[in-house]
């Protein structure tokens, strides 16, 4: 178990650097018309390298949430089947928005497990 949600950390970890590049080069400043083509440039490095981080720590969490507790109810229900996913899934979006309250707790649960479902699905059937 430990071995595979430090896979998904890393995986995840890696996502959110990825994410926060291409994400912070398309903000752009508001003070643009007056800023030099170097103080752009800074500006966007420094925005890239904030989005990197903060994405990163996002996706990792999320990445690990969702490994353990699938590998937690596959352990316990001893299957392999999407309904691991369907729960790993709405574990990960409940916590996640748990701070939003109940309403968002529950509509974070009922879409990252119909994401995740999805996901499985789509990737099932390539395989």
């Amino acid at each position: 178990i430990i071995g595979l949600t430090r896979k998904f950390h890393s995986i995840g970890g890696g996502l959110g650097i990825m994410m926060g590049l291409f994400f912070g080069a398309l903000e752009n400043p508001i003070m643009q018309d007056e800023m030099t083509a170097r103080q752009q440039i800074v500006h966007t490095a420094k925005q890239m390298g904030r989005r990197s981080i903060s994405n990163a720590k996002t996706f990792a969490v999320m990445g690990l949430i969702f490994s353990a507790a699938e590998c937690v109810v596959e352990k316990a229900r001893a299957r392999h089947d999407t309904t691991n996913t369907a729960v790993a899934g709405c574990v990960t979006g409940g916590a996640l928005a748990v701070r939003g309250g109940p309403k968002a707790t529950c509509v974070g649960c009922a879409g990252f497990a119909a994401f995740s479902v999805a996901i499985e699905k789509f990737f099932d059937r390539h395989t």
